[in-house]
């Protein structure tokens, strides 16, 4: 085998890795925050447990912390656009609702920056992408219009609130795309921006009073959040590593990965079952994804 097909082998690996291990952390959150803890003290420690893991890796890679001004603009913005906001509604609505859900709605990110995207003036509409937004919009209705694809019709009303999450993962990826990481490397700016998120949720987890006592010896529900948020910090760091190497396009198909591993690792850690016209939803939205996601580069758009 060639260098180049070891290489890609070497990606495709690291991709379905990316996929699964993303797919875990939505029945992990589910089992976090089953026990009743509260969204933002829940969120404290995983902002707790994500800055620890990022520094750790700092430190073995030598780098510091910038804390020039443009580095603390984006890291407070990306910390209250892609983490304090989202997680603190998917803590919200995956007490709630099946994580196998949560795993297919995160999937409408790509969609929602499309729309963004549009909206501003820098992306263009093309036939192929307005049928993938067609069938991102049906998924969701196919989740939330028939009577069969929710265990209780009383979840339907935190639907809404877990879109919250993908319509700010969303506006945080425009959000870069468009001013870049102020100077910084990838990682450099996910530590920043964990340590930021920590500094926002202290006080809004103070005033709510909805602190969360972390036990010396973590029960089922402390070591989940634990794992699901150090896993996420990992993730995060290969996806940017992944992307870097193999080309942002390559490293976004992960995303497939995620729905389906999510609703794989729903059923086996939590005994979820879903109606036909949940899985039915799952492949609608993957459809509508590959059509709205960029071609590679040379490859006209339809």
């Amino acid at each position: 085998m060639s260098i180049a097909g070891r290489e890609r082998l070497k990606y495709m690996a690291v991709l379905l890795g990316l996929g699964l291990g993303w797919g875990c952390t939505q029945p992990l959150g589910k089992i976090a925050a089953s026990t009743g803890h509260p969204p933002f003290g829940l969120l404290f420690w995983q902002c707790v447990v994500g800055s620890l893991t990022m520094a750790i890796i700092s430190v073995g890679r030598g780098t510091g912390l910038p804390l020039n001004r443009g580095a603390l603009r984006f890291y407070v913005i990306v910390a209250l656009v892609g983490t304090v906001i989202p997680n603190y509604t998917f803590y919200l609505s995956v007490a709630r609702l099946p994580s196998g859900i949560m795993s297919i709605i995160i999937s409408t990110i790509p969609m929602i920056a499309l729309l963004l995207g549009l909206g501003m003036g820098h992306e263009k509409l093309s036939a192929r992408r307005l049928i993938g937004l067609l069938l991102g919009l049906a998924g969701v209705l196919m989740i939330a219009l028939p009577q069969a694809s929710l265990p209780e019709r009383a979840m339907i009303a935190f639907l809404p609130v877990a879109m919250i999450g993908p319509l700010f993962y969303a506006m945080e990826s425009t959000y870069v795309a468009r001013t870049g990481l102020a100077g910084m490397d990838a990682m450099q700016a996910m530590f920043g921006t964990q340590v930021a998120a920590l500094v926002l949720v202290f006080p809004a987890m103070a005033a709510s009073g909805q602190w969360m006592a972390m036990p010396l010896i973590p029960g089922t529900a402390e070591g989940a959040l634990i794992v699901t948020s150090a896993l996420h910090a990992l993730l995060y760091a290969t996806f940017i590593w992944l992307a870097s190497k193999a080309g942002a396009i390559f490293a976004s198909q992960s995303s497939y990965v995620v729905t389906i591993s999510g609703l794989v690792m729903a059923m086996l850690l939590l005994g979820e079952r879903f109606s036909p016209w949940v899985f039915a939803a799952a492949a609608v939205m993957l459809c509508g994804i590959a059509l709205v996601r960029p071609k590679e580069a040379g490859e006209p758009v339809v």
